[in-house]
């Protein structure tokens, strides 16, 4: 049976909302979760709960805070609820790590515990983001901030293994974020990836500016982390804003909240869309073993997906795809 080991003191609303995904990933998907942490806590959450029967749980009072340095914390708090996942994972007893705690402390894990996929030079931290044709996936949104561009080459390659298996895109169309959509554009590293990524066995469609994202223009979008961060948390800002400008305008008056009643169905299928609780976590590429990052402010509707995302990611073998491309490459 696919298992999930799952941080369970991670994030702000661990461990309640973090055992509630995992039992609702239970009841609803079938799917066996590991819950690491304070034992004696996480058995009194999951006591005679619907799907505690697929939860198993593994002691580790230690955990590690949001403010603390993610190497020196996963190096030195051996026994906390995030190195406890990883090493799980590392040992074979779970095929994926979910954690909604500290990102640089996941990333540090994945890391040092779980290891680096041979070739790969950076791992990247992905996203999926909204279209008006479905989804799309971006590379990277924050785990590197500086880099070469042999690192943005290879995010392109992992993205575009993880849309085609993961998220069934036949051939998927990578895109290049830059300034403009001539080639010749932008600053040294992406023009230099523009030339490498034209080369490549890759779909490349060439240069996308940031309004191309949500039409849905690519199924790939690659940038570097500081980038792809900035074009994260705006996404997630603009979307927020917008839904409160909209709830604003439309209680201001009778006839705006008589639209808004006849439009409610629509606007609710809007929200879920754009909701990123529906898809769980950042899957985090380069790795020897599937690791999802989830938002620090998860609730257990994102847990329970981030919990799916991992288990269709192992399921379809995105490990051993990425492993194999960084071998063929390496020959």
């Amino acid at each position: 049976m696919t298992k999930i080991a799952v941080d369970g003191f991670g994030g702000d609303y661990a461990p309640e909302q973090i055992v509630e995904g995992a039992l609702q990933a239970a009841e609803m998907y079938g799917i066996s979760s590991i819950l690491t942490g304070d034992e004696q806590r996480l058995r009194a959450l999951i006591e005679g709960k619907p799907g505690s029967n697929l939860i198993e749980i593994v002691h580790a009072p230690e955990i590690i805070g949001m403010n603390e340095s993610p190497v020196e914390a996963v190096r030195r708090k051996k026994d906390s609820s995030l190195v406890a996942a990883a090493r799980l994972v590392r040992e074979n007893q779970a095929v994926g790590l979910v954690s909604a705690g500290s990102t640089g402390a996941t990333l540090a894990a994945s890391l040092f515990v779980i290891g680096r996929i041979k070739g790969v030079e950076r791992p990247a931290i992905t996203t999926l983001m909204p279209t008006l044709k479905g989804v799309c996936i971006v590379a990277d949104v924050g785990a590197n901030v500086d880099c070469r561009p042999s690192h943005l080459v290879q995010f392109a390659k992992m993205a575009s293994a993880y849309a085609e298996h993961v998220l069934q895109i036949h051939k998927p169309k990578v895109g290049l974020l830059n300034v403009g959509e001539e080639p010749g554009k932008g600053n040294a590293l992406v023009k230099e990836v523009y030339d490498e990524l034209a080369q490549s066995s890759l779909n490349f469609i060439g240069n996308i500016e940031g309004r191309d994202i949500s039409k849905g223009h690519a199924d790939v979008v690659i940038c570097d982390g500081f980038v792809g961060n900035v074009v994260l948390k705006f996404a997630e800002g603009l979307a927020s804003s917008l839904f409160d400008m909209m709830k604003e305008e439309f209680t201001s008056t009778i006839t705006g909240s008589v639209g808004a009643m006849l439009l409610k169905p629509s606007f609710r299928r809007i929200k879920k869309r754009m909701d990123y609780t529906e898809y769980g976590g950042a899957p985090l590429l380069g790795t020897k073993g599937v690791a999802i990052v989830a938002h620090g402010s998860s609730n257990a509707k994102a847990i329970r997906n981030a919990i799916r995302a991992a288990r269709d990611a192992a399921e379809n073998n995105i490990v051993a795809t990425i492993e194999a491309m960084m071998a063929a490459e390496t020959e």
